[in-house]
């Protein structure tokens, strides 16, 4: 099986609308926006939505080369493109998905809690096909206390991150 190395890249980003008069005395409007690289902590101030795209696509670039170091050269030109043909989809999409954000938030957030819905039901999913697995019958022993208090952990586990995530989806519906 082949090894795998993953890294998570999470950021935030924050708008703020500032409404104004120009000299002429006619009303204006402009976002600027702060985006943080969660894991690494740097941030960046953006007036263009172009430059929080660049300051994403430098924090995945250093993850993408650093994931590549032990990769031959034909596997590194094959991730690459890989890469390249994500950001040429967000180049597409994320300026439109901001747009529609700021002219529509509800409509947003219900998107996020379909999304959540729909995650919801993958990682059910994903539980029960793996609990359906069966195991050959030389990795079967019986089981000792403390896989029984493992397994109470986990399952005590599961059952706060599904109450948060319930949390966080009627939060959501409350603000409609």
């Amino acid at each position: 099986m082949a090894n795998k190395k993953e890294e998570t890249a999470s950021f935030v980003i924050r708008f703020t609308q500032k409404i104004f008069q120009s000299e002429a005395g006619e009303p204006q409007v402009q976002w600027r926006g702060n985006i943080r690289h969660v894991q690494g902590g740097e941030e960046k101030r953006f007036s263009e939505f172009d430059s929080a795209v660049e300051f994403i696509r430098e924090k995945l670039a250093d993850l993408t080369l650093v994931a590549m170091e032990d990769k031959t050269p034909e596997e590194q030109k094959g991730i690459l493109a890989k890469s390249f043909d994500m950001w040429k989809k967000m180049a597409l999409t994320a300026p439109q998905m901001v747009i529609e954000t700021i002219k529509d938030p509800k409509k947003q957030i219900e998107q996020v809690q379909t999304q959540l819905t729909q995650a919801g039901e993958n990682l059910t999913q994903k539980i029960e096909d793996t609990i359906s697995q069966r195991l050959p019958i030389d990795e079967w022993r019986a089981s000792s206390k403390s896989d029984y208090k493992n397994l109470v952990g986990l399952i005590e586990k599961l059952a706060k991150d599904m109450e948060d995530l319930n949390k966080k989806v009627d939060k959501l519906s409350k603000k409609k």
